[in-house]
């Protein structure tokens, strides 16, 4: 079996919402376009109905990982955790030395990772380095563009 796939019980809803919302309307919508563009005459030369299945398959394809996303999904429980140490659904807050930028970041899961929301994975370069450090810690991580080097400011 693969590895766990960790995730905020908000997160976990979402997805099962949306695997649900897949599996009832987005497969009825297939079928309507499918029936639609079968009516449209010849299967061997009708473009339309080609297209549809294709959607179809991906669609079915979409459905299929995100059923195993879930079949392996843990969810995270941090009042367990320390208070004082960045983990999985930490918010940190830290100082890019490069540049004296400052940044704020919830580490979680690759899954849940949206840069767009400050949501950075925890496998991610600056994820990992970030990983387990307290405030007043001073890390590097490794990134395409070099060195990054981060000051740790604050952790909730």
């Amino acid at each position: 079996m693969a590895n766990f796939v960790y995730l905020s019980k908000e997160r976990l809803h979402e997805l099962e919402q949306e695997l649900k919302e897949l599996k009832t309307n987005g497969r009825k919508q297939m079928a309507e376009r499918i029936a639609e563009a079968r009516a449209h005459g010849d299967l061997s030369e009708n473009a339309e109905y080609d297209a549809a299945k294709d959607e179809q398959g991906l669609l079915e394809l979409k459905i299929s990982k995100m059923e195993t996303m879930l079949s392996r999904a843990q969810i995270i429980d941090i009042s367990s955790m320390p208070r004082d140490q960045i983990h999985i659904l930490s918010k940190v807050e830290v100082k890019n030395l490069n540049n004296s930028k400052v940044f704020n970041y919830m580490l979680v899961s690759p899954e849940e990772a949206d840069l767009q929301k400050g949501k950075i994975s925890m496998t991610s370069p600056v994820g990992q380095s970030l990983m387990g450090k307290k405030v007043g810690d001073i890390v590097q991580a490794k990134v395409p563009a070099g060195i990054i080097k981060f000051e740790i400011l604050n952790v909730e």
